[in-house]
């Protein structure tokens, strides 16, 4: 173990005696009572193990058994992670200064003890095809390339106009381009480094629908059971789910039959939306660009995969309605009448004998 303070929180004197970590009562602690034992925090910036990091203190006049002590309370307080230094190595210097807050806010988030190191890993190691590049797809993508996610790649067929330019997505130079061109630009010039390809031979970690796909791509994701997350902002709301797990989550179709089940006519709206010609969207820059950042959340939350509950926009929608700008949660079960087969699952989780 190479013992550093966790990169998130900042160490604060209370008073000669007590050091606090972090400012957020959420997230900080304090340590009190340490005396001279406080020079042992200066050496805990992961460049020694902890043998070496004992004998620096000792030689500094902190006796061994005071520096262990030292260790063990800052662990058990979980303000202290054992330093990536793998990681660290094998990362260009520009990609780690890049990378450093994604890293600690991992490490916060997650409270996981190695640096944000797993997190990041699974991110490098991920593919996530975004499904349509308007001002809120191509946001979804630049957000998660500047992330740290691999490969991202985008499908549209589309030419760029000028509602789709957005700051963090497609730019004025792009209008009159493909969209999906423009897109793999706007990753380009956050993370140079990421792969944006569109191989159709690899299937996805993850897909993200933001506009709509065909029936046969659809059907694939189902197949290949690969998770996909529906977003949508227009009308001035913007919706972020279901998040879909094949055979185990509320798929889009569960979704349609429970809307018709409140609705009968939800069918013949859903039919004659699918064939409306296309219009400019009722959404505004700050309404995608908030739509794009909660998606890119949720779909960093499937891929790092550190979390106790599964994400928000599983079995439901995340929805921010203007002009409160609130997000709202509407859950939304499996249908029985679906044939995806998630309600006979969730059924039998949900009556699966446990232990008391």
């Amino acid at each position: 173990m190479r013992p550093a303070l966790k990169a998130g929180l900042r160490p604060l004197w209370r008073d000669t005696e007590t050091v606090q970590f972090g400012i957020d009562p959420r997230r900080a602690v304090a340590l009190t009572g340490l005396g001279k034992a406080a020079a042992v925090l200066s050496l805990l910036d992961g460049s020694r193990d902890a043998d070496e990091l004992i004998r620096t203190a000792q030689a500094y006049g902190t006796p061994p058994q005071t520096t262990s002590q030292v260790l063990r309370l800052l662990a058990s307080a979980g303000v202290l992670d054992d330093f990536p230094a793998r990681l660290h190595r094998s990362l260009p210097d520009y990609l780690r200064a890049r990378l450093a807050p994604e890293l600690s806010c991992a490490s916060l988030a997650y409270g996981d003890r190695d640096g944000g190191a797993a997190a990041m890993e699974r991110r490098q190691a991920a593919y996530v095809r975004v499904y349509g590049a308007g001002r809120v797809g191509a946001c979804i993508a630049a957000f998660l390339a500047a992330s740290g996610v691999s490969r991202v790649s985008c499908r549209d067929s589309e030419v760029t106009g000028h509602a789709d330019v957005t700051p963090a997505g497609l730019g004025t130079s792009d209008i009159g381009s493909p969209r999906a061109a423009g897109v793999a630009r706007a990753i380009r010039r956050v993370a140079p480094e990421a792969r944006t390809r569109d191989d159709p031979r690899l299937v996805p970690d993850l897909a993200v629908l933001t506009a709509p796909v065909a029936t046969g791509e659809a059907a694939m994701l189902m197949r290949d059971r690969v998770p996909h997350l529906l977003v949508r902002a227009d009308e001035a709301i913007g919706v972020v789910g279901p998040l879909v797990y094949p055979g185990r989550s509320a798929c889009l179709r569960c979704i349609d039959l429970g809307k018709a089940a409140r609705d009968p006519a939800w069918p013949k709206i859903l039919a004659q939306a699918a064939l409306a010609s296309a219009t400019s969207a009722a959404c505004d820059t700050v309404l995608a660009a908030a739509t794009a950042a909660l998606a890119a959340a949720q779909a960093l939350a499937v891929i790092d995969n550190c979390g106790q509950q599964p994400p928000a926009a599983v079995n439901g929608t995340l929805e921010l309605v203007l002009p409160d700008w609130q997000w709202r949660r509407r859950g939304w079960p499996p249908s029985l009448s679906c044939a995806c087969g998630a309600a006979g699952r969730d059924r039998e989780e949900n009556h699966a004998p446990s232990l008391a």
